[in-house]
């Protein structure tokens, strides 16, 4: 069972470690918690939440041993963990005490955003005495953020196509906080078929459905010279949405991605998905036409050719415009 499922069925651990990099999860777990556990009126008097940088580990221990007022459980929440301040009387260890045996009414939730809880003794006992679960909540990537795009949407009661989802993706990346609102503001205004388009994406969240990186690669793919410098143009004069530097990490994962197609062993649809790293076949499919445009030697010179480009562009070895440069970079791309 799912800790998610855990708490909406109102199964409650005693201690909570929320831990990682990913801050939305962590806070969006946090608030599942105290809902399912407190009612409205309930939280007036038995949710505490404190903050690291001014918490007493004891204090906070002495907050955990009270009971509930007119409830059947209290709340206590350490925002920030990463920022308590540890000395010899003071830290995050001192909680291995509470840990050993914590009171069944509290549940202790520590939110520590950006790493682990480095609290070794405190960790160990929780692990020894089973009254707690550390949960990781990992950055997405680049390719894991399709999937949670696609679930999202569809929890929003809405639908999307593989081409929406990857615009979605290139214009907001792996913020998951921004991302889920983009889909919350997408999930009011779509139409009665609950159908999330290109064209709903450029006119609610402000990209362009014919200017973007994913037009950009389809015009790479095919060696669309005049349809890859118009969207150059378009990005100039756009550069806050479109910096620069946002092509570098999107052409190089591009052409490492054709270049692992051309020196597959098997080029069955199943492995090309498998050796690129997607479960989406139609992305599948546009690697493997491309890499029949592209030589192998090609796609190695290519690839040279961003690191390069991406050192220039931060002003290494250049200072020519950012936009004169990717032309550049586009034009060699194009003609290798």
């Amino acid at each position: 069972m799912s800790l998610v499922s855990e708490i909406a069925k109102k199964q409650f651990r005693p201690i909570y470690v929320l831990q990682g990099e990913e801050p939305y999860y962590i806070d969006s777990l946090t608030d599942k918690i105290i809902d399912s556990a407190l009612t409205e009126d309930e939280k007036d008097f038995n949710l505490t939440v404190c903050y690291g940088i001014d918490t007493d580990v004891r204090q906070l221990i002495s907050a955990c041993k009270r009971y509930p007022v007119m409830a059947e459980r209290q709340v206590v929440v350490l925002r920030e963990a990463q920022n308590v301040r540890e000395s010899k009387d003071n830290g995050l260890d001192l909680l291995r005490f509470y840990a050993e045996k914590p009171l069944n009414s509290t549940i202790l939730v520590i939110c520590n955003k950006g790493a682990n809880v480095k609290a070794a003794e405190f960790l160990k006992q929780l692990k020894v005495s089973g009254t707690g679960v550390v949960f990781e909540s990992k950055k997405e990537t680049e390719r894991s953020i399709v999937d949670v795009i696609t679930k999202y949407v569809a929890s929003k009661g809405c639908k999307i196509d593989e081409k929406s989802t990857w615009m979605l993706r290139d214009f907001v990346g792996t913020d998951v906080a921004r991302l889920f609102g983009e889909v919350d503001k997408l999930s009011i205004v779509v139409g009665a078929d609950r159908q999330i388009t290109p064209g709903l994406i450029e006119k609610n969240i402000g990209i362009s459905k014919d200017y973007n990186i994913f037009e950009l690669e389809d015009a790479l793919f095919t060696r669309n010279n005049e349809k890859a410098f118009k969207i150059i143009d378009y990005f100039e004069k756009n550069p806050k949405n479109y910096p620069v530097q946002m092509a570098t990490p999107f052409l190089f994962n591009a052409f490492v991605n054709i270049l692992l197609v051309r020196t597959s062993k098997s080029q069955s649809p199943d492995a090309i998905m498998d050796r690129i790293g997607t479960k989406s076949s139609w992305r599948a499919q546009k690697f493997t036409a491309a890499a029949n445009r592209y030589t192998t030697l090609g796609c190695v010179n290519i690839i040279d050719a961003i690191r390069r480009f991406d050192a220039q562009s931060k002003g290494v070895g250049s200072r020519q415009n950012g936009y004169h440069l990717l032309r550049n970079l586009l034009f060699f791309i194009l003609n290798s």
